[in-house]
């Protein structure tokens, strides 16, 4: 109940952004091909953001 207000990190957000356009992508591989490969490039795109944001808060 405390963490009722809680902001989730950016690192959160990324990944549910991550797994979204994996998911868009999944189901856009059946019927549009080109739009799926789009969301895929836009997946890997905050992909590497999680890797460099993981990078910085491990130092």
């Amino acid at each position: 109940m405390f963490g009722l207000f809680k902001k989730k990190s950016e690192l959160d957000t990324l990944n549910d952004k991550y797994g979204k356009l994996l998911k868009e992508a999944r189901e856009l591989s059946t019927t549009n091909r080109k739009l799926s490969d789009s969301k895929t490039a836009e997946a890997d795109a905050v992909l590497k953001e999680i890797e460099l944001l993981e990078k910085v808060n491990k130092k």
